[in-house]
């Protein structure tokens, strides 16, 4: 989860936090990080995001371990990372996004091996239009932008060069000890060459990312259908393109409230995988039963009067809840943290019924001194059983029973 303390920044700042909530939102990829919620925390001020656990760190931590290892990445994994870097990169071009930001410390791995295009902060929706605000890494900048000129997403493509150059080579293309200096060698377009034991569709690839003028540089597109990238194709990118959806489309802009408080309901709603249950023939659908409350009431009441006093009222607790003198029921099996408890397919009327008599059976042993410091008779798995699928009626008796059996286990 990502948190942005909103009440320091301005007013710019706080527009590209939201516009981070509005792409990440907006877009569907295996190769892009996913959005799953956002919401402002009031306690704090701030607003959290919650984003897709890209479990396996980054790719620039991962090239600084080849470093200390002083190892190098085989052109197949250097293929499978850079094709998905640009099928990430497409799927924000084909919704006029710009990245802006394209570099190793900005695209996540899950431990699979997926490429995750993340960190959106500065991302900006073009609009068919140029951008001139001079914004991510120097090692990444295109000539454009260190021109200070107008530039689109083709930015994007000198950036994922230099990802692809890093990744061979564990360094910036462009390297120099001053600004000055830097700024020369990226208007230059010049390079230390690739080793030779790399192929030429490799270095005809970094090519065609790494051209000065950027009418010459290529697009997602162009580089996705290139004879050479398509001869490293491999199975798992193929069974990951299978997983592209249709192309969504952009959400409208998110505005800025006066009030910070009310920016959450204007945050797109949460996106969370639903939770898929299986139903086998031994676990039937438990059914609730229509009651009246008025009549329930008075059967509640009608039951404590009828509890049995005297000093067996105390003993022998679970297995006098477990024997119940109605017929035998059906049972549903429950996992509660790993344990499964069976669940008596009862109406609410039985459920109050015994609800109530676990209460005074519990009171009264609190009571008795010798058995003051008996432990509470039921484990949670227990509890969570015997009050699943309860029905929230205006039941006083019921609500006063819950109150109490949660202080019992607080």
């Amino acid at each position: 989860m990502k948190k942005v303390k909103m009440g320091k920044l301005s007013s710019k700042e706080k527009e590209n936090a939201l516009n981070e909530v509005r792409i990440l939102a907006s877009v569907s990829h295996p190769n892009v990080i996913g959005y799953k919620e956002a919401f402002f925390e009031d306690a704090t001020n701030c607003l959290c995001l919650v984003m897709e656990n890209a479990d396996g760190g980054d790719l620039l931590q991962l090239i600084n371990n080849h470093k200390k290892a002083n190892t190098n990445f085989t052109e197949k994994q250097v293929w499978h990372f850079f094709i998905q870097l640009i099928h990430g990169l497409k799927a924000l071009h084909d919704l006029k996004i710009c990245h802006r930001d394209i570099k190793c410390a900005n695209l996540f791995l899950t431990k699979e091996g997926v490429i995750k295009l993340g960190d959106m902060n500065v991302s900006r929706v073009t609009k068919g239009g140029m951008m001139r605000t001079q914004t991510g890494t120097p090692y990444y900048a295109c000539p454009e932008v260190w021109k200070d000129m107008p530039y689109d997403n083709k930015s994007d493509i000198w950036s994922a060069g230099c990802v692809l150059y890093e990744m061979i080579m564990k360094m910036p293309p462009f390297r120099a000890q001053t600004m000055k200096g830097l700024y020369s060698k990226v208007l230059s377009g010049k390079y230390d060459p690739l080793p030779s034991l790399y192929s030429e569709d490799l270095k005809q690839v970094l090519r065609s990312c790494l051209q000065v003028k950027a009418s010459e540089r290529a697009s997602c597109k162009k580089i996705l259908s290139m004879p050479g990238l398509l001869n490293h194709v491999t199975g798992t990118l193929d069974e990951m393109q299978a997983l592209i959806p249709d192309q969504e489309n952009l959400m409208k802009t998110i505005r800025m409230p006066r009030r910070m408080g009310e920016i959450t309901e204007r945050l797109p709603a949460p996106q969370y995988d639903a939770p898929t249950f299986k139903r086998t023939n031994s676990t039937p659908q438990l059914k609730l039963e229509a009651i009246d409350v008025e009549a329930t009431k008075a059967k509640l009441q009608s039951a404590t009067k009828q509890r049995p006093n005297g000093p067996s009222a105390g003993t022998g607790r679970n297995s006098q809840i477990m024997q119940s003198q109605t017929p035998q029921m059906q049972t549903d099996r429950l996992n509660i943290g790993g344990q499964m408890v069976e669940i008596e397919s009862k109406n609410l009327i039985q459920k109050a019924h015994e609800l109530y008599k676990v209460q005074k059976e519990a009171s009264a042993q609190l009571k008795t001194p010798e058995k003051a410091q008996v432990q509470a008779p039921f484990s949670l798995a227990d509890r969570a059983a015997r009050l699943n699928n309860e029905v929230n009626y205006e039941l006083h008796s019921i609500e006063e029973a819950f109150d109490k059996e949660n202080d019992t286990f607080a």
